[in-house]
């Protein structure tokens, strides 16, 4: 059966997708491929494509044609990060005196990204709510872009940006539409299906789901767009390893399952947090009263695990992330555990002072899989103190 036959349900391709029983041993789990070199059968007579291990490795393979699947794609690339996956990409879609257009809420990385690296290289940024479609009119009209970049959920601040509207607009102005859907994962939210012409994953967080390995992926269904990549990632080399790829697989099978409980548990934290007397504000789109509900409802099938809230003032903030207990004081989000995380200071550090700099009083929370009771109790102590 085609890994990507669409009689297959989600969770079946996130467990079957490139992970057919070894051919030789019937192994039901694909071994890990380790060798950096493979013997030719006579010079440039190579077995099923492999030659040296940045330009094709089988365990890597296996885990793009996963990645593909899940995203409704024709092609998928595995990176060693995140970031060396949008960079790889901006690198294959722009030239220098090429435009950006940029959510105004986004990694503080990927803003760094563009604003400090490819920005010395000619790369132009601008601005603006991906959440306002007249906003994202206006700029388009004004200067067309190159790229469309929208996140949603957005990060730290949860913003729900129409998918299918932006690409409309992007598609208008002759520009490429590239969707972040590393906090939503093709488990909830299908980018490709709604017109975005490449999804970006930081594979590290969701996908791989356990903390344990870093990696990035981009997957997109156009040929030639496809070819460049494809090129910049055999030239430039910034592959993911075998034993990376491997994990990210493992973690991906479960992916479908673990959703399910991080979205149950954040919607519980959110509705907690809710009303209390010491939170001013709850970023959630799984909330009522979010501007995106309606949005989110229709574009994604959960809610998703991460809940931001804001405090009374930066103090507040601080003091309320460093007194959780079952909730870890740490950077990234998306595995197992619950994390808590002072952007302004830890994940968005590098954005302060920009358009995307995050208010002091925001805490973002990766609500993990644990028992729901328990972390509620974590972050009502948390608030006591």
């Amino acid at each position: 059966m085609s890994p990507h036959d669409p009689a297959r349900g989600f969770a079946s391709l996130a467990v079957h997708a490139g992970q057919e029983p070894d051919a030789e041993t019937g192994a039901v789990i694909p071994p890990v491929h380790f060798s950096t070199t493979y013997a030719q059968d006579g010079i440039g007579g190579l077995r099923h494509g492999y030659e040296y291990g940045r330009s094709g490795n089988p365990t890597r393979t296996a885990l793009q044609t996963q990645l593909a699947a899940l995203e409704g794609g024709a092609h998928a690339f595995s990176f060693a990060s995140g970031l060396a996956a949008e960079d790889t990409l901006l690198r294959a879609a722009l030239s220098p005196g090429d435009e950006v257009l940029l959510g105004n809420d986004v990694y503080g990385g990927t803003y760094r990204l563009l604003a400090r690296v490819l920005g010395t290289w000619g790369v132009r940024l601008r601005v603006v709510d991906m959440s306002d479609a007249d906003a994202v009119c206006a700029a388009v009209e004004a200067s067309p872009p190159q790229i469309l970049w929208v996140e949603t959920p957005s990060n730290p601040l949860l913003r729900i940006t129409d998918i299918a509207g932006l690409a409309a607009i992007g598609h208008a102005a002759g520009a490429l539409v590239v969707v972040d859907n590393t906090f939503a994962t093709p488990a909830l939210q299908q980018p490709l299906a709604l017109g975005a012409d490449v999804v970006v994953h930081s594979t590290t967080k969701y996908l791989g789901g356990h903390s344990d390995v870093v990696g990035g992926a981009l997957v997109t269904s156009d040929d030639a767009l496809a070819e460049k990549i494809g090129f910049l990632q055999y030239a430039v080399g910034a592959v993911s390893g075998p034993l990376d790829a491997w994990l990210t697989t493992r973690g991906i099978k479960t992916l479908d399952v673990r959703m399910q409980r991080h979205s149950e548990n954040a919607a519980a934290v959110a509705a907690f947090l809710d009303g209390h007397e010491r939170v001013e504000r709850v970023y959630y789109p799984g909330l009522a009263a979010h501007p995106g509900h309606e949005l989110a409802g229709r574009q994604m099938s959960r809610f998703g695990g991460i809940v931001s809230v804001a405090l009374e003032s930066g103090e507040a903030a601080r003091r309320f992330a460093e007194s959780t207990r079952l909730f870890t004081l740490a950077e990234s989000l998306g595995g197992v555990e619950s994390l808590v995380n002072y952007p302004d200071a830890m994940t968005h550090a590098s954005v302060r002072g920009t358009e995307a700099a995050v208010p002091v009083e925001i805490v973002r929370l990766s609500v993990g899989i644990e028992d729901p009771g328990d972390l509620l109790a974590d972050v009502a102590q948390a608030l006591a103190v």
